[in-house]
């Protein structure tokens, strides 16, 4: 048998370099990259097989390994989850900080490889520098703080059994119902040690990524529950863009006239102008949409796994009557809310149901489709309301933000948000003009993840203008990924919204009875609050010393030249905007639906006391569907 002598880390990267996916004739590089920061867990392991690897395996430079984790998600998301990219972090704390941005691929199902450091295998040296040591099992390292958001783990405690590991590792990371984080925890002893590997390992291998089709009795019960029901609503979620099923949708809300709501990460599933897409759905939802819920007798969800947000909470689906019929390629996700099952790839199971003979000329009634529609249109009269921007010198809300944007961007343009008050305004109000411009990270609503996830996606999208839309608060997360961008010259535009504070969490602490406590960025004052003057931090003179240029605007007709002149930079570009308070940070309708945060069952304020009168209230409103 033909060997080759390789230290573990080397036999890792030659091996990730040829593995490669493919999908409907498609092919794609499965691990595009390695981001990495070194230390002593593994710089003279797998940052040595890095450095000798050269261009078969690309490199990219850290700054914080969150924010790579992060970097690496965005650019499996607009590579449709068929490329992937890997992380490496030292030991201790390097490790650790890949914890969060692990558990949010593996909520939103993105594949990502992670690749941390580990303690000795042989514990020549117990303990070293950054081990925690657990008294009661000697086996066990901080690593295993990923085993609970990684969707495979091993640890690699002789070099032989990275074999098994990187190609179970690889299933995983193809694998359409199970992807998300994968991690290879890797002994820096191990990694550096020579082993006499197999050429077979290093053999070019295709993964294929799966379409499972619909079972046939399943289906039926399907055409059957769609054709019996008079108000159905199709809710898509993020599964319909995974299994590239947008156009599939397209054809079966045409065909059948069932209106279509989007979750957050379903957004985009079809233009805004078509006909039957209705808009959001749940706490950020729309009007239109989330009224059509109140009343429909059949919800088909498609890719979606039915977040507190999408069911506000469970008090949206109020029909009495109402059942679910869930397209969905994981059977957990397809049973929730006692629905009918349709276990399948979404665009399979589409394309079945819109070839269904039994449904070749099924239609929805003419009077529930003009209904819709005509809601729609006046829905998106109050999107032009918050918008407008009457007074062209006056400071921009951050929906006229949102609306100077509206006016600029192309098909090509992408959007990328995860936290704050953004994501309900543009849940609201966006008009998505194609798949991958809305890009909005809901599962996890991680701060910090916009800046770094705009890496990835012009990456993914090197044509495309990228763009990153953050508060104060988001940007002060994370902001070190900058020098990043700067540093592979990545013509990512970051459009930074001071508003001095957390406006979401104030909006939402006041209607829960907490006053904004702890959310306003102010001096503290002389009663021991922070009710002081705004913080004197200029986020544009950091973002230019990070090596950003940076244009300031402030008012809504600066604002719309600059946006303008960012777009065309071929460089990493601030747009720097102060919005208005956070009383009036937003300029949307308010929400359409509820949303459960429980609130002080006692408490001597006054305002507590009136929210949790409004909570009991609401609360009388939640079901199960069983």
């Amino acid at each position: 048998m033909s060997t080759r002598r390789l230290t573990t880390a080397q036999a890792l990267v030659d091996f990730l370099a040829v593995q490669y996916t493919e999908r409907d004739g498609s092919r794609h590089r499965l691990i595009g990259a390695t981001w990495g920061i070194f230390g002593h867990g593994n710089v003279a392991g797998v940052g040595q097989a890095l450095l000798e690897a050269g261009a078969a395996m690309p490199y990219l430079q850290g700054r914080n390994e969150q924010a790579m984790v992060h970097a690496a998600v965005g650019y499996a998301r607009q590579s449709g989850r068929l490329s992937a990219h890997a992380v490496t972090t030292s030991i201790g704390p390097g490790a650790t900080n890949l914890v969060t941005g692990a558990a949010l691929a593996t909520i939103n199902h993105l594949p990502v490889l992670l690749l941390p450091g580990d303690t000795f295998a042989t514990r020549p040296a117990d303990p070293v520098l950054q081990q925690l040591e657990v008294p009661s099992q000697g086996d066990i390292s901080v690593n295993d703080c990923l085993r609970p958001v990684s969707r495979y783990f091993d640890r690699i405690n002789r070099p032989e059994a990275l074999i098994p590991a990187a190609l179970r590792a690889m299933r995983v990371l193809t694998d359409p119902a199970e992807t998300g984080a994968v991690t290879l925890a890797l002994p820096q002893d191990v990694q550096a040690e020579a082993y006499d590997w197999p050429e077979e390992f290093f053999a070019t291998r295709v993964w294929h990524v799966r379409r499972p089709v619909p079972d046939p009795d399943e289906l039926d019960r399907a055409v059957r529950a769609v054709r019996a029901a008079r108000r159905p609503l199709i809710v898509a979620g993020g599964g319909v863009h995974h299994s590239a099923a947008e156009e599939a949708l397209a054809a079966f809300a045409t065909a059948t006239g069932i209106p279509v709501a989007t979750t957050q990460a379903g957004k985009g599933s079809l233009r805004h102008d078509h006909p039957a897409d209705v808009g959001g759905i749940g706490h950020t939802g729309t009007a239109t949409a989330d009224a059509l819920a109140r009343t429909a007798d059949l919800v088909i969800g498609v890719g979606t796994r039915y977040s507190d947000f999408t069911t506000a909470s469970a008090t949206l689906f109020a029909n009495p009557d109402v059942r679910f019929l869930n397209l969905n390629i994981t059977g957990f996700d397809a049973h929730k809310l006692g629905a009918l099952p349709l276990v399948a790839d979404a665009r399979a199971s589409l394309e079945a149901l819109t070839a269904a003979p039994a449904l070749s000329h099924h239609r929805t009634d003419a009077g529930y489709e003009s209904g819709y529609t005509d809601a729609k249109a006046r829905w998106e009269q109050r999107v032009d309301a918050a918008y407008a921007a009457p007074d062209p010198d006056a400071r921009p809300t951050q929906a006229q933000v949102l609306g100077l944007l509206d006016e600029l961007v192309t098909d090509d343009d992408i959007l990328i948000n995860a936290a704050g008050s953004l994501p309900g305004d543009l849940h609201k109000l966006w008009r998505a003009r194609s798949p991958r411009q809305y890009h909005v990270e809901y599962g996890y609503s991680c701060m910090g993840y916009e800046i770094p996830a705009a890496i990835g996606v012009q990456l993914a999208a090197p044509g495309s203008p990228v763009w990153a839309l953050v508060g104060d608060g988001t940007y002060l997360m994370n902001p070190t990924e900058i020098v990043t961008a700067v540093q592979e010259n990545l013509p990512v535009k970051l459009v930074v919204l001071q508003n001095h504070g957390y406006a979401s969490i104030g909006g939402l602490s006041e209607s829960v009875g907490g006053e904004r406590f702890g959310t306003a960025y102010r001096h503290r004052s002389a009663d021991g609050g922070f009710t002081g003057p705004p913080l004197p931090v200029d986020l544009a003179a950091n973002a230019a010393s990070l090596g950003m240029r940076v244009l300031r605007a402030g008012t809504v007709r600066e604002l719309r030249e600059v946006l303008a002149l960012a777009r065309d930079q071929d460089r990493p570009t601030c747009v720097y905007v102060e919005t208005e308070t956070a009383d009036t940070v937003s300029g949307p309708p308010p929400a359409q639906a509820w949303w459960d945060v429980p609130v002080a069952e006692t408490a001597t304020r006054p305002s507590a006391a009136r929210a949790r009168e409004e909570y009991e209230r609401h609360v009388t409103d939640r079901r199960s569907h069983l």
